[in-house]
């Protein structure tokens, strides 16, 4: 009759949730970690490494030289450019200064998205008809020629310059996203609840509504990242990029300056060009993965399309095996 009152009977009982808690932890990350996630973050990782590492072990990268368009070797892995400079050393410090402009770029546009898109789809009426039609007004403003009409009336176009003129082209597609999901969110029962319960707006916001919006912030911020780093190297590539400071698009534009191409210099444009594919490819894979966590049907439909191919093989096999039968019979 006292068991029922025995602490050490509750014992297993409380600590069953705890011990299944770092199961259901690593099955959830088994189940995240999808060949194109693993694929994509191990480009970027090694990629931003290199950015971060590589600039402290390699020369000058504007050192003249007498070697000028030498094919690599074991002075210069990369070759030279047509004055002697180090190709290496010049991808190293590109490298830095194009992810550091799509960082910066990303962390700008996802501010500004966050900002009018899930303020103003919470807190509703002309706060967010007015986030509304600045955010459509900047939605068909033309990114591409804004930025080179921009960059071509200003002369000194430093790295946070070029980095705010691609922020403020690139957040309000995200921005509507977010205003969309927001919405959504605001009229579920949890949120009610906090407002019913006196919860201030920053609290809801923080609290309730943002951690539901972190996948498809993740994606945004992802594809922002692509999009500045894509935008920077064409922008360099015709002459209106940052001014000072290497990047992919600055050892491009150079190296058509220089006619690479027509003196056979593949290692002078082939490294970057490889490199920004290398980047937009493990981005664009990351993207997919998010993509994925956030649509559980994207997970799920190419094992239904498989299945539906096997029922479809195996109803095939059984009318041949019929029609065999039939011909053996007649």
């Amino acid at each position: 009759m006292a068991t029922s009152t025995d602490p050490t009977s509750a014992v297993p009982n409380s600590a069953a949730p705890t011990a299944g808690t770092p199961g259901r932890l690593r099955a959830s990350l088994r189940r995240l970690a999808t060949p194109s996630l693993v694929i994509g973050a191990g480009l970027v990782v090694v990629i931003t490494l290199f950015g971060l590492i590589a600039p402290f072990f390699v020369a000058d990268p504007l050192a003249i030289s007498n070697l000028g368009m030498a094919p690599p070797s074991a002075e210069h892995w990369l070759g030279t450019t047509q004055t002697g400079q180090d190709v290496l050393a010049q991808l190293a410090w590109a490298t830095r200064g194009s992810l550091l402009v799509g960082v910066i770029v990303a962390v700008l546009a996802l501010f500004l998205s966050a900002f009018f898109g899930i303020l103003g789809g919470y807190l509703g009426g002309w706060i967010d008809e007015g986030f509304s039609l600045f955010t459509n007004v900047v939605l068909i403003l033309p990114g591409l020629p804004l930025m080179i009409v921009i960059g071509s009336y200003v002369q000194q176009r430093g790295l946070l310059l070029i980095a705010f003129i691609l922020a403020i082209t690139s957040w309000a597609a995200a921005a509507r996203v977010l205003r969309s999901q927001t919405l959504s969110i605001r009229t579920r029962d949890y949120v009610q609840a906090a407002k019913v319960a006196g919860e201030k707006p920053h609290r809801i916001i923080a609290v309730e509504i943002l951690p539901n919006l972190l996948p498809v912030m993740s994606s945004g911020f992802v594809f922002a990242l692509i999009t500045a780093i894509l935008g920077e190297a064409g922008l360099s590539f015709i002459g209106l990029g940052v001014v000072g400071t290497q990047t992919w698009g600055s050892m491009l534009f150079y190296a058509q300056n220089g006619q690479a191409l027509t003196l056979g210099g593949w290692w002078w444009f082939v490294p970057p060009g490889l490199m920004i594919a290398a980047l937009g490819c493990g981005l664009s894979l990351i993207n997919f993965s998010i993509d994925g966590i956030i649509n559980p049907r994207l997970r799920t439909a190419p094992k239904a399309a498989r299945s539906v191919r096997r029922a479809e093989q195996g109803a095939e096999r059984a009318d041949d095996s019929e029609a065999t039968t039939k011909e053996v019979l007649a």
